[in-house]
């Protein structure tokens, strides 16, 4: 929806339509995320990720302000519990910088109660404009907007193929304008561009449209507990181990750590586990293997 959103406000001559599989917005990866507002701490810098991170945090912000959203800039706290992690968290302090990560700083352990009173650690990395909010409100901020701007979304409508149509020019000049058949289950739409943002079905529908597939979607889901009301005053933000940088790092799936997250709507949950799937959109059931978890 970011992406039609931004779409409209560029190009207001344009007749737009997203299709969305289910009957709402945010339904599965918009809907099931940590919440978090990343800084641009992990990625490799001069990257376009690393980039756009660091940009898409301030602008974030912005548009939560303007569309009245509920946020809450509580930070966080990447802490090495022992001297063997500081080697790694140092390296991980060098790459916000070069990424340009905001008001970023290296803290000593003694500093770490000043943001967290129940955290313990050696040294950690301070990230003051991290923050929380719920992403499937704001997708569907993005979709009002659309529609605000003159786009339509097509609910309930599962992109089962695509096919080039081509009417004869004089009898039916739409196969002309408008070549591309978007085909559903006993329904279609016919566009003149295609713009696939399917995110855990993206190599599906580049499949189907004819691109690459590659690189493919490998689906994990990550798995919290939330803690009790009575001790929801023993996390302030987001605490995150050093370890965590194996997420991205690609070194090893199965040390990614224990996370500390507040949320949105002000529990604080605790990441335990990240498991592979066999099924991109299996939010509740079966991992693929007990060595993943």
């Amino acid at each position: 929806m970011a992406t039609a959103r931004e779409l409209a406000l560029q190009h207001s001559h344009l007749k737009l339509g997203v299709v969305e599989k289910e009957n709402q917005l945010a339904f599965h990866q918009s809907g099931h995320n940590s919440g978090v507002i990343h800084g641009g701490i992990y990625y490799k810098p001069g990257s376009l990720k690393a980039k756009l991170c660091v940009e898409g945090l301030h602008l974030s912000y912005k548009y939560f302000k303007e569309e009245g959203i509920p946020y809450k800039k509580c930070g966080k706290l990447i802490v090495a519990v022992d001297d063997k992690e500081v080697g790694r968290l140092l390296d991980l302090f060098e790459r916000a910088k070069q990424n340009g990560v905001p008001d970023v700083e290296l803290i000593e352990g003694h500093d770490i109660k000043k943001y967290e009173p129940y955290c313990h650690g050696v040294k950690a990395i301070w990230s003051p404009h991290t923050g929380i909010v719920d992403w499937a409100l704001v997708t569907e901020h993005y979709g009002k907007n659309f529609r605000d701007l003159g786009g339509s979304i097509y609910l309930d409508f599962e992109v089962k193929d695509f096919s080039l149509v081509e009417d004869d020019r004089n009898e039916n000049p739409a196969g002309t304008n408008y070549p591309v058949r978007i085909i559903s289950d006993g329904k279609s739409v016919r566009c003149k561009y295609v713009l696939t943002c399917g995110g855990l079905q993206s190599d599906k529908l580049a499949k189907l449209s004819g691109c690459n597939e590659d690189p493919r979607i490998v689906p994990f889901r990550g798995e919290y507990l939330l803690l009790k009301q009575d001790k929801a005053h023993l996390v302030r933000g987001n605490i995150y181990p050093v370890s965590v940088l194996y997420i991205w790092s690609d070194i090893d799936l199965r040390e990614c750590g224990i996370l500390w997250i507040q949320t949105s709507m002000c529990f604080q949950k605790v990441a335990i586990n990240i498991c592979m799937l066999l099924d991109s959109e299996n939010h509740h059931g079966e991992i693929a293997s007990p060595a993943y978890s």
